[in-house]
């Protein structure tokens, strides 16, 4: 008799990202004119359609909303086959993300709040998390009031299910205490480098010698940093944790069962960033629940990564069909 499959669950914010590309940003009381505006479902749904996508069943326990940011998350949702676990939120729409986007593909956010903050525990009780899943942690959702039903949640999430910490910016300005539970639940981390020093306190990276040396990537070549960010994180969780570290073109550094092992990543020509951090996740968790080591699911979620920036829209991730013929192609 086979093991049931092993699921993707996200507990965080579904919305719609409003995306502005703009020439520039505007001045303090200033006005820029768009040159496209264009709706997306976002957040957390970037995460589980990357997943759904290179063949995991991913399921969205977080709140969803009635009225039309909802029914467009929904919308997304249902043509991916991932399951919204929740009932909806019945009497407030889901929240914007207003998203600008500049040429150089950096971008800005200014994020409402709504239906996707009303979770409870047992509204994400009814993604039915068991063994084997992996349980996907944002740390926006550790900002009130979703903080201590998911706190509360997660502590009590039974045995061998896998909780994968995307801690954000915010994560190390919460309270000690609270960064301290997380900690403690969590079996994989997963997060920028940024991210990563604001954890371990690690030194920013030093300027590159020259604007070529920084072309070329000649600067930490051998990823010495990102490995020595990798084992500082690794020294914050319990024993056997996995952590990921990763650092846009230059790829990511995992380390598991006690191993560094640097992934290289794929240079690409960015027309918009948004969503990469989380295309990467969804797709490295999609693969490790297909039973894949996590080196080759980060080599896997790098590619899908490079794919998605050279697409406009957060959640426009890759196929698996698409990530495997760009890695033959390499």
């Amino acid at each position: 008799m086979s093991s049931p499959a092993r699921r993707v669950i996200h507990t965080g914010q579904a919305m719609v990202d409003l995306v502005l590309e703009v020439g520039t940003l505007p001045e303090r009381g200033g006005n820029v004119m768009a040159d496209s505006a264009t709706r997306y479902a976002g957040g957390a749904v970037t995460i589980v359609v990357a997943a759904a996508r290179s063949g995991g069943l991913a399921v969205l326990a977080g709140a969803v909303g009635t009225g039309p940011n909802g029914d467009l998350v929904r919308d997304v949702l249902a043509a991916e086959g991932i399951e919204a676990s929740a009932p909806p939120v019945a009497d407030l729409d889901t929240g914007e993300c207003v998203v600008l986007v500049e040429p150089s593909a950096e971008r800005t956010f200014v994020t409402t709040r709504a239906a996707e903050r009303r979770i409870t525990r047992d509204s994400l009780a009814t993604s039915g998390p068991a063994h084997g899943d992996l349980v996907c942690v944002s740390g926006y959702t550790l900002l009130p009031p979703t903080r201590d039903p998911l706190l509360g949640w997660l502590e009590d999430l039974p045995g061998g299910v896998q909780v994968v910490l995307d801690p954000g910016a915010p994560f190390t300005t919460f309270e000690p205490d609270v960064v301290d539970r997380v900690l403690a639940r969590t079996t994989v981390w997963t997060s920028n480098a940024a991210e990563a020093r604001d954890l371990t306190g690690g030194p920013a990276p030093e300027p590159a010698a020259s604007a070529a040396a920084a072309a070329a990537g000649a600067e930490h070549e051998d990823g010495a940093d990102l490995v020595a960010l990798a084992e500082a994180v690794a020294e914050r969780l319990a024993p056997g944790a996995v952590v990921v570290v990763r650092d846009g073109p230059r790829g990511c550094v995992v380390r598991a069962e006690q191993t560094s092992t640097l992934v290289p990543g794929f240079p690409q020509t960015a027309v918009d960033t948004n969503g990469a951090g989380d295309t990467h996740t969804g797709v490295l968790c999609a693969g490790v629940a297909d039973g894949l080591p996590w080196v080759e699911a980060a080599r896997r979620a790098n590619a899908a990564a490079a794919v998605k920036v050279t697409r406009r829209g957060p959640a426009t991730s890759p196929t698996a069909d698409e990530v495997d013929a760009f890695l033959r192609a390499r």
